[in-house]
């Protein structure tokens, strides 16, 4: 094991202060490290008080980048914690923050507003001039506007002047791939995080309110919404048909999948499909893409993550959107003039994805059985069953019912041949 370091900081009145709710995959694997190597002193947000009492008794936490055998430890330091049911605390801890970010899963982004509402409140009272700029790292479209809106409901008309001018709320794309610790290391060293090497961060720049800060990799971009589609339509994507493929061959990983060449075929031609739409709709250079595609699929074989099928594949009913990683995908290369034979067979074989535990997949299964296909394409993907894309998936859905890992696999062999 080669050390990374340790990234350090010295605590005192005059440092730089950041504040990030959440302090899980992304939270510690990812923002709170740049926050860290910028020089901030950072304060996290939890709601799990092991993990609070291990960052406070520490005032450091250890992220471990892995890359098949190679493994960089890092110890990043100063760091603190707050109880996130504390209202008192989190909304002091923002109120003095320089900058916050967060990255407490969409679900419970609402939740964010009140402490937010708060902390301004405080500043406001304090005559507080310099901006204080949120970064959502979110997995949810539009994440900056919706807690702006959420944060402006909270508070009385006469803080919405104060907010416009102070207050900056700030989208970006996370790309960094940190899988769930294992019960082993939790148990071990509850603040240890393993994460791969991957480092950027593109964030809206014209989101920002007052100047930039200056943090290590991130990327002020003024085309983000090239980005937010590459994200989603490129590396969600491949994701998902990773996940749903994997499922029905009955992988258990998703490197062990992509070592399969009939999932190579699926996740590569669903790129490919993709990257036309991306490149049509949103302007962005296909070759920009296709790097991205490339340096993707050889990310997704990193066995070191461990990152499982079950977790690329968890929520369908979410990830089967109209506008999300396969369904929005699908739609923009047919506006781009492209036919989603490989994303329509993905959609296809996320239909039958019912891995234990997942949230909503039984959902799937009870439309399947009680209304069949066509009413999952209609509620759950938002497709009129007779579209040209619902038809080329359900020809797929159909064939797939006839012996569904053996014609899986035989419908990719036949389109690599």
């Amino acid at each position: 094991m080669r050390k990374g370091g340790r990234i350090k900081a010295n605590i005192g009145m005059t440092q730089k202060q950041a504040i990030v709710f959440g302090a899980g995959n992304i939270g510690r694997g990812f923002i709170g490290q740049l926050f860290s190597e910028s020089g901030y002193h950072v304060v996290f947000a939890d709601i799990d008080r092991t993990l609070v009492d291990a960052l406070n008794a520490a005032n450091t936490y250890r992220l471990q980048t892995v890359f098949g055998n190679d493994v960089q430890d890092y110890t990043i330091a100063p760091v603190s914690a707050v109880d996130a049911s504390d209202m008192t605390a989190v909304a002091e801890a923002t109120a003095t923050a320089d900058v916050a970010a967060t990255a407490v899963g969409s679900n419970a982004l609402p939740k964010l507003a009140a402490p937010i509402a708060q902390a301004i409140r405080i500043r406001a009272g304090r005559g507080t001039e310099k901006p204080l700029n949120t970064i959502l790292c979110e997995n949810k479209k539009g994440a900056a506007d919706f807690l702006r809106a959420a944060v402006l409901k909270e508070l009385p008309r006469e803080f919405h002047s104060y907010v416009h001018e102070r207050i900056g709320f700030v989208d970006t794309v996370i790309g960094r791939m940190v899988p769930v610790p294992t019960v082993e290391m939790q148990t071990k060293d509850p603040t240890l995080i393993r994460v791969e090497p991957y480092k950027e961060l593109p964030v809206n720049a014209s989101q920002f309110v007052g100047a930039i800060p200056d943090i290590v990799a991130m990327q002020p971009e003024n085309n983000f919404s090239r980005f937010t589609a590459r994200k989603l339509y490129i590396h969600n994507c491949g994701h998902a048909l990773l996940a749903y493929g994997g499922y029905l061959l009955g992988y258990e990983y998703g490197y062990e999948a992509l070592d399969d060449p009939a999932m190579q075929t699926l996740v590569r031609g669903g790129l490919q499909e993709s990257k036309v739409g991306v490149a049509k709709m949103y302007g962005a250079s296909a070759e920009w893409l296709q790097d991205h595609i490339d340096d993707l699929l050889r990310r997704f074989r990193n066995r070191a993550l461990g990152d499982t099928i079950a977790r690329l594949g968890r929520d369908p009913t979410r990830k089967l959107g109209a506008e999300d990683r396969l369904v929005g995908a699908a739609r923009l290369a047919e506006e781009a003039g492209a036919v989603p034979v490989y994303l329509s067979l993905g959609i296809a074989a996320a239909f039958f994805y019912n891995a234990d535990g997942d949230p909503t997949a039984p959902e799937i299964q009870h439309i399947l059985q009680s209304s069949g296909p066509e009413t999952v394409l209609k509620q759950i993907c938002g497709l009129e069953p007779k579209s040209r894309l619902a038809s080329l998936i359900l020809r797929h859905y159909r064939k797939l019912q006839t012996g569904t890992r053996e014609k899986f696999r035989q419908l990719l062999e036949k389109k690599s041949s």
